[in-house]
């Protein structure tokens, strides 16, 4: 089973600063995955993060130049690369799926050749610059389609359905993905990993419309994505279409309480209230060592159920002064504004607010 961290805003943390340390000494984070085992990085890439007055989105700032430069430094680290393309200026995932700003006019038909094309450029992008993914995903977190609404799965009366236009866009990147890379392995990413009637709806549906792709991708949060023996009974249906099974996105907390900074108590997505799972919370408290329990057993479930890698979000997502989930103007783009503009998700690192190392850290590992 391989391992792999999605790690998308590193570059911006070390702009601001950021140290990450094991005690008292100072290391390379990149350096000390690679040495347990960590072989895979997983990069996003929005189409264009910044505002029409060229406001940058932040999180990152993932568009294809970040790509190359980010994937340039884990190529040398000996990292293979999986690149995310989420068809969107910033964040995708089964809420939002914003079409972007450059496509808001286009019809079906438009938007099929869009699709096939900034697919195309980005892989043609980085051949050329020797950082090639290995693995490709098309879209992000679309259990619910993307490139809302012509692609979004839901019919008028709102039930799901509108799978004609979906497949139609994601067969165009698909097509571009085999055209340019053909031995790269192709991921569809849904989340609602607990929910076994809409894996086989989808991948379903996949199969009728003769979809390339190798890998079915999962995202699992136990606080929205219900227990693992959850997850793995609805993986272990999906053998039934042949595809290697993942998970693209794994995430546990090791505090509900936050941070402060400039002198404010900052918000969290994951505070003490979500983080309440019953049943679960108990086994695994949302403390350091819980968070190294939770995913030294998940690890060794993932193995025993077959499952052929698991990723890490963001551990290295730390907290500071100019780091942040949205700018206004990323939030104006997906109509999410009033929100704060700081990090709501470092409490679900690998490394605590300080930037010291946790044990799961050393738990997320090939050699456990």
């Amino acid at each position: 089973m391989i391992l792999g961290i999605d790690a998308s805003t590193y570059l911006e943390e070390l702009e601001h600063g950021a140290r990450y340390y094991d005690g008292s000494r100072i290391i390379d984070p990149l350096d000390a995955f690679r040495a347990n085992g960590v072989e895979y990085m997983r990069i996003r890439i929005w189409n264009d993060p910044k505002s029409n007055r060229g406001e940058p989105y932040l999180a990152g700032n993932c568009d294809l130049s970040h790509y190359l430069r980010f994937a340039r430094l884990c190529k040398e680290k000996g990292y293979k690369l999986l690149l995310d393309l989420h068809y969107s200026d910033f964040w995708a995932d089964p809420g939002k799926q914003m079409i972007p700003k450059a496509w808001a006019h286009m019809d079906v038909a438009e938007m099929e050749k869009a699709v096939y094309d900034f697919t195309k450029v980005c892989l043609e992008a980085a051949v050329a610059a020797d950082v090639a993914p290995d693995m490709i995903q098309v879209g992000n977190e679309i259990t619910n389609g993307f490139l809302w609404p012509v692609g979004k799965l839901e019919n008028p009366d709102g039930t799901r359905g509108n799978y004609e236009n979906f497949c139609r866009l994601v067969k165009a990147g698909t097509e571009a993905c085999r055209e340019v890379l053909p031995q790269a392995k192709i991921v569809l990413h849904l989340e609602r990993s607990n929910d076994q009637a809409v894996y086989e709806e989808f991948f379903t549906e996949m199969e009728k419309a003769k979809i390339s792709y190798d890998i079915i991708g999962a995202s699992y949060y136990p606080y929205w994505h219900g227990t693992p023996q959850e997850l793995f009974a609805n993986l272990d249906n999906c053998r039934k279409f042949g595809k290697e099974r993942m998970v693209m996105e794994l995430g546990y907390g090791f505090t509900t309480e936050a941070y402060s900074l400039s002198g404010a108590t900052q918000r969290l997505v994951i505070d003490a209230d979500r983080a309440y799972v019953p049943g679960f919370t108990e086994k695994y408290p949302v403390t350091p060592q819980g968070q190294e329990a939770f995913i030294r057993d998940f690890l060794a479930q993932a193995r025993a159920q077959g499952i052929s890698g698991v990723f890490y979000w963001e551990p290295l997502w730390l907290p500071g002064e100019g780091i942040c989930w949205a700018s206004q103007a990323g939030q104006a783009y997906i109509h999410e504004e009033g929100k704060s503009t700081t990090n709501e998700w470092a409490n679900q690192c690998l490394f605590d607010y300080a930037g010291q190392k946790l044990p799961a850290f050393d738990a997320f590992a090939q050699k456990i």
